[in-house]
């Protein structure tokens, strides 16, 4: 128990519920899929709600079952108050922050970009930080600012309705078929229905822009890291990366299996931890690199038969015509340069810069590089 995780939670509750009513299809807001997702992070030891409880009531008995400490902040007759309740939750969590030293994670449900000051201020103060939000109501600058965010529509259990009620209009009918009926005794026309809307599916993510975000994140990893890398790391650099990162948003139950299968496809390589379940992660040393390395060199080759030089511009262009599904960031380089600037130091290609052609130009074989 003494290494688990201890995690309060606030919420700040009309931000939620009125997110989930006005761009979820109107559904009630539902505690259960975020304490699911907080059960998996962690032991959550005080939960605490903010809102005027006059305006859910319905909500506050879910809430209370859930024990969940419900923090009233009445509102005036006529006028808004929601900034009482802001400050409110602000307070409470700077003061737990000081005074209950063991708590290491606050979690924020809101999408309400004036928390950010007390994102980085509970940073500062070495508290790990998730955000909780309803995807379309959440600013933008509220997620990089957490170690983590969750959107409330993807967490598992929440069911966002796919279509909504159909509406419903008067027919049009042209002129030369209206009947010849008085005004007094015409019919309305019958009401057809309209069809529905196009439901928005969220973009699909790319299975290629995963290798080459893992691709990269272990190399640049590698190289700044003292000891191996290992999954758990692997996992909390990509959440610093992009604190909405997740594994479920490509179709993969748990970070290992995503791993298993960047690892099937020969993007990175597993071997065992120092943990079991925590293998250590790295980039294949051959296979894949030294393939890409020959292809390099046989389209500079080609390029070249004349006894000149190729520019670097273009040359990714030229290298895909022959294998379409290229791509450096697989192989763990953060640009077309240097990935070539690697080939160039293991004597593949030859690779000087130009200051006529204001370009690097290459030569097969190693003819050096500078």
């Amino acid at each position: 128990m003494d290494q688990e995780e201890r995690i309060a939670l606030f919420l700040d509750y009309e931000n939620l519920a009125i997110g989930a009513r006005d761009h979820l299809g109107g559904m009630a807001f539902d505690l259960r899929p975020v304490a699911d997702a907080l059960a998996e992070r962690g032991r959550v030891v005080v939960r605490r709600a903010y809102a005027d409880w006059s305006y859910f009531d319905d909500d506050r008995r879910m809430l209370t079952r859930s024990h969940v400490e419900l923090i009233d902040i009445p509102q005036r007759m006529g006028a808004s108050r929601k900034n009482a309740a802001d400050i409110k939750m602000v307070v409470d969590a700077l003061e737990l922050a000081f005074e209950r030293t063991y708590i290491s994670t606050f979690v924020l449900c809101t999408g309400d970009s004036d928390f950010t000051p007390l994102v980085h201020k509970l940073r500062e103060l070495n508290k790990r930080v998730i955000g909780v939000g309803v995807e379309k109501t959440t600013s933008r600058l509220l997620p990089p600012a957490c170690d983590e965010f969750l959107f409330y529509d993807r967490l598992e259990g929440v069911e966002v309705p796919s279509s909504r009620p159909r509406r419903t209009r008067p027919a049009v009918v042209p002129e030369k078929e209206l009947p010849a009926e008085t005004p007094e005794r015409q019919t309305p026309p019958p009401a057809v229905e309209e069809p529905p809307p196009a439901v928005e599916e969220p973009p699909a993510r790319d299975a290629d822009s995963l290798a080459a975000l893992v691709a990269q994140t272990v190399s640049g990893m590698q190289g700044s890291a003292t000891g191996a890398v290992t999954a758990s790391m692997l996992k909390r650099a990509l959440l610093r990366k992009d604190p909405t990162f997740s594994e479920a948003d490509y179709g993969f139950r748990a970070f290992g299996e995503l791993l298993r299968h960047l690892a099937g496809n020969n993007v990175v390589e597993l071997g065992g931890g120092s943990a079991k379940g925590d293998p250590e992660v790295t980039l294949p040393e051959h296979g894949d690199r030294e393939a890409a390395f020959a292809l390099l060199r046989t389209v500079v080759a080609e390029l070249s038969s004349g006894g000149g030089a190729v520019a670097l511009s273009g040359l990714k262009n030229q290298v895909r015509k022959i294998a379409p599904d290229f791509s450096e960031k697989k192989l763990g380089y953060r640009s077309f340069l240097q990935f070539c600037k690697a080939a160039a130091t293991a004597g593949v290609v030859g690779l000087v810069w130009s200051p006529e052609a204001d370009d690097y130009l290459l030569t097969p074989g190693g003819s050096g590089s500078r």
